[in-house]
């Protein structure tokens, strides 16, 4: 192979090494295919880590991006954005909530979150506010969301943490009331409907049903972090509608922008008016770009009634998988909801996710051995048959060598 033909191997040596990349560069995308740089072909069932809605390329999102860009990227929150004003609108009008505040990200919103709930307690004069947080969640890696996570590995070197967070597992209402017995200090719960970094651990929907009345009764805010599991991931809007509840702060971002940098915070009649001028604000979030990308994503998965398709490939994906792994050694569980797949096995096998990438495969490894497929929104069935096809023999064969 001559210099001309020879594969490029990607590198980044000026660009701060915080991530176990593969050595890997994608060029372009179509529908929920992506090509690398050397032209390689890979099926994608990672979307940029559920942030891919619409797959790669869509013709509806680039058409209405490229003429927003054309007209107005940025603009600064000295003025009104006519574009946030009609994704809050949307959001709302989903979510049964009050209004919403725009970043540019779901640590943003997830911060933004934290602060309502300070705010929250002190404007009832609580000093010191405590938040309930849970094991295995994973809310960001700012201080203060790094705090709320529950992965002491995610942590270490970063103390001292931010006080006011109170752990416990979950699915088990009576730890909460427990570790909560007589602290009037609480003010929030906060956790993910399905904790994604965590494992695809799903809170279930009676637990949930429990929490919403105990903060009712107690005067907590109820704050559901739905960046990773929201926006239709799980086949409804937010994955904490399949309970049948209403969360009173709400953070977005990932799937939202399907792709363009963007967070929210949606907000309940309890939290809706906490923060006034100067509390709290970004430079980028609610930009026109962004605010015209989450406004086309949800149309877009309007017309094309992405939510249906969700629920139906994913439990055609679920199905396939379960059906094939059932009873095999070293198989833990294959869990999730919509095209939110998770598929625990027995030891750490984070070596899948460059093999399944050799294989022509994008996913990830969590929770040291949870393999996690958040696949675009627009998956078919025959593209989700063939994510089994590619996976099923390099699980096979990981698990042969465990034996």
């Amino acid at each position: 192979m001559n210099a001309a033909t020879a594969p490029v191997v990607p590198s980044s040596p000026h660009v701060m090494n915080t991530y176990g990349r593969l050595p890997i560069a994608m060029s372009h995308g179509r529908g929920c295919r992506v090509w690398d740089v050397n032209g390689k072909e890979y099926l994608d069932a990672l979307a940029g880590i559920a942030v891919n809605t619409l797959g790669h390329g869509h013709s509806k999102l680039v058409t209405a991006l490229q003429d927003q860009v054309a007209k107005l990227i940025h603009c600064c929150n000295y003025y009104h954005v006519p574009g946030q004003e009609e994704l809050a609108r949307m959001l709302v009008e989903r979510s049964g909530m009050s209004n919403v505040f725009f970043c540019s990200s779901g640590l943003e919103a997830n911060e933004a979150a934290l602060k309502l709930a300070r705010k929250y307690g002190h404007d009832k004069g609580i000093e010191r506010p405590e938040i309930v947080v849970y094991d295995k969640a994973f809310h960001g890696r700012s201080i203060a969301t790094l705090s709320a996570t529950g992965n002491p590995k995610v942590q270490e070197g970063f103390g001292p943490l931010v006080e006011g967070f109170i752990r416990v597992p979950a699915n088990d209402i009576e730890a909460v009331k427990q570790a909560t017995e007589g602290n009037l200090n609480v003010v929030a719960v906060f956790f993910e409907t399905i904790q994604g970094e965590g494992g695809i651990n799903p809170m279930r929907a009676e637990y949930l049903r429990q929490l919403r009345a105990l903060c009712d009764e107690r005067g907590w805010l109820m704050m559901i972090d739905e960046v990773q599991c929201g926006m239709g991931r799980t086949g409804k809007w937010f994955a904490h509608q399949w309970a049948g509840i209403v969360p009173d702060v709400m953070p977005l971002a990932k799937g939202l922008g399907s792709g363009v940098p963007i967070g929210a915070v949606v907000a309940g009649p309890k939290a809706a008016h906490i923060f006034q001028p100067g509390n709290h604000g970004t430079t980028f979030g609610g930009n026109p770009l962004a605010m015209r990308a989450g406004a086309e994503t949800i149309r877009i998965m309007e017309q094309e009634k992405l939510l249906d398709n969700a629920t139906r490939v994913g439990n055609f994906l679920r199905g396939r998988l379960e059906r094939a792994l059932a009873g095999k050694p070293g198989v833990k569980d294959v869990r999730g909801q919509g095209l939110m797949i998770g598929i625990e096995l027995a030891h750490p096998c984070g070596v899948i996710t460059q093999r399944a990438a050799d294989a022509g495969l994008l996913l990830s490894v969590t929770a040291d051995s949870v393999i996690r497929l958040v696949p675009p929104l627009i998956m078919t069935e025959e593209e989700a048959n063939q994510v089994a096809e590619l996976l099923l023999p390099i699980i096979d064969t990981f698990l042969a060598e465990q034996a």
